[in-house]
């Protein structure tokens, strides 16, 4: 890596739970949510997910660890990890808005519309509103981390795999996961 260059990541992952297995039944995908993480250690992951870890039908921003929620819950959780870099403005102005975000994150809400319309292969916006793979697509599209024009205008988490596999650097319980 350069000097003027900073590494992030995009983890995809399955939990294993009642609403990831339904996704995964309708979709066929291995990975049913997606994440935006700017530290190697994943310690803080950045998503539209469940707020709660006991309760899988209310969503909104949130920041995800596998050390607590979601994830530490469901331990036994999949996941592959793809790589970027980035540049270092990017890098901090990425960093900054989703900060920024997350202090208004009661401002944002889950795209559930969007998710049910994006299994049908139909696509619905909502103003402040993201399912997970669609903001991820949104943050790297609007630090041009990649080229979207590679992505289908739905994307799914299992997009980033196919699309990047080149950029796997783990694949295996996300509990499991060191730098």
């Amino acid at each position: 890596m350069s000097e003027n260059k900073e590494k992030i990541y995009i983890v995809l992952s399955q939990t294993g739970t009642i609403l990831s297995k339904i996704i995964k039944f309708f979709t066929g995908a291995e990975y049913c949510h997606s994440s935006i993480s700017l530290d190697e250690s994943l310690t803080t992951m950045y998503s539209f997910g469940r707020v709660f870890a006991n309760n899988p039908f209310y969503g909104g921003y949130v920041k995800e660890s596998p050390n607590y929620g979601t994830f530490k819950k469901f331990y036994k959780t999949k996941a592959v990890v793809l790589e970027f870099e980035i540049d270092k403005q990017k890098y901090a102005k990425m960093k900054s808005f989703l900060e920024e975000m997350y202090k208004r994150r009661k401002r944002f809400g889950y795209n559930y519309l969007g998710l049910v319309s994006a299994l049908f292969r139909k696509k619905h916006k909502s103003p402040n509103r993201f399912y997970c793979s669609e903001f991820v697509n949104y943050i790297f599209s609007k630090y041009g981390v990649y080229d979207n024009t590679k992505l289908p205008s739905i994307v799914k988490p299992i997009d980033f795999f196919k699309i990047f596999r080149n950029k796997i650097i783990f694949n295996g319980l996300l509990s499991k996961f060191s730098t």
